[in-house]
C-alpha cells in the first residue's frame, strides 16, 4: 500500500467529521498499524502539498495538514461512490466528452489516468462517454491542462454501443476475485493485532482501500445496463456488511489516537 493512497483514505474515511485535518504526529500514529513508516508518511504529505491536495494547518497547537477545497470535493465524491450512498436514477442520457488535441504527453497521461476515475471510458481516442454527470470533470481537465467539448446523447445505434466501452466481463471477474479474498484478508488483519480496536481499524482500512480501487475501473453503470447476475452486487453487499461491522471498534481506535 502506498503512503499517498493511504493518506487519501485517512482524510476521506476518518477525518471527514474532524475538519479534514490532523497533526503530522497523529497521521503517523494512524498509519503505523497499516505498516507505513513515518518517513514514508512525511514524504507523501510533501508530495500531496505540492499537488494541491493538502495545505499546512495548526491542529491543537501542533504542526499538521488540512485537505484543500479541491481535495475535499474529491473525497466527498469518492465517499459517495465507495459506500454507494446515493441511489442515482439514470435518465437514459449519455454524457459525451470530445477531447481537444493534447498539448503534451504529460497532459495526455494525466487525462488518461483521471478520466477513468470519474467513470468515463473511451469510445475512441478522442471521444469518451459516461452515464453520469460528474461535477469534478471541469476541475479535473483544468488541473491536467486539457480542454474538451461536452454533449449529451439519448440515442445510439446500436443501443448498447456505449456499454461496450467498458470490459464488463473483466470488471465482473475482478469483483468475484475480490469477494473470494476479502473474508480471509479481514480475518488475517484481525489476527495480526492484539488490541481489538487497532485490529478492527487495520482490517477495515485494508478492506476500504482495496474496495476503493474499483473507482478506477467500475463507473457504476445503471442497474438496467448490467447483467442480472452481476458480481458487483454480491461484492457490494459483503463490503457494506463488513465495513459496518468493523466501524465501531475502528472509530474507537481513531478517537483515542487523535485525542490529545
Amino acid at each position: 500500500m502506498h503512503a499517498r493512497s493511504a493518506l487519501f483514505d485517512v482524510y476521506g474515511d476518518h477525518l471527514r467529521t474532524r475538519g479534514h485535518r490532523a497533526a503530522v504526529a497523529d497521521l503517523v500514529r494512524l498509519l503505523d498499524p497499516i505498516g507505513i513508516a513515518a518517513p514514508a508518511v512525511r514524504t507523501a504529505i510533501s508530495r500531496m502539498v505540492a499537488q494541491g491536495w493538502l495545505e499546512p494547518a495548526t491542529v491543537d497547537g501542533a504542526r499538521g495538514y488540512a485537505a484543500t477545497p479541491q481535495a475535499i470535493r474529491r473525497l466527498e465524491e469518492s465517499a459517495d461512490r465507495i459506500y454507494r450512498r446515493r441511489e442515482e436514477r439514470w435518465d437514459g442520457c449519455w454524457q459525451l466528452l470530445l477531447l481537444d488535441p493534447f498539448p503534451s504527453r504529460a497532459v495526455r497521461a494525466a487525462v488518461l489516468r483521471d478520466l477513468p476515475f470519474l467513470g468515463y471510458a473511451a469510445l475512441d481516442d478522442k471521444l469518451w462517454v459516461s452515464p453520469w454527470v460528474r461535477t469534478e470533470l471541469a476541475e479535473t481537465l483544468a488541473r491536467a491542462g486539457a480542454t474538451a467539448t461536452t454533449a449529451r446523447a439519448l440515442d445510439f445505434d446500436p443501443p448498447d454501443s456505449p456499454v461496450r466501452a467498458w470490459d464488463l466481463e473483466a470488471i465482473g471477474a475482478q469483483y468475484a476475485a475480490w469477494l473470494d479474498d476479502a473474508a480471509s484478508s479481514v480475518a488475517a488483519h484481525l489476527a495480526a493485532h492484539e488490541d481489538r480496536d487497532e485490529a478492527a481499524f487495520a482490517a477495515r482500512f485494508h478492506l476500504v482501500h482495496e474496495w476503493r480501487k474499483f473507482l478506477f475501473t467500475d463507473p457504476g453503470l445503471p442497474s438496467q445496463l448490467l447483467p442480472p447476475d452481476w458480481p458487483g452486487r454480491r461484492a457490494t453487499d459483503y463490503f457494506r456488511r463488513e465495513a459496518d461491522r468493523l466501524s465501531r471498534a475502528s472509530q474507537a481506535f481513531v478517537a483515542r489516537t487523535l485525542t490529545p
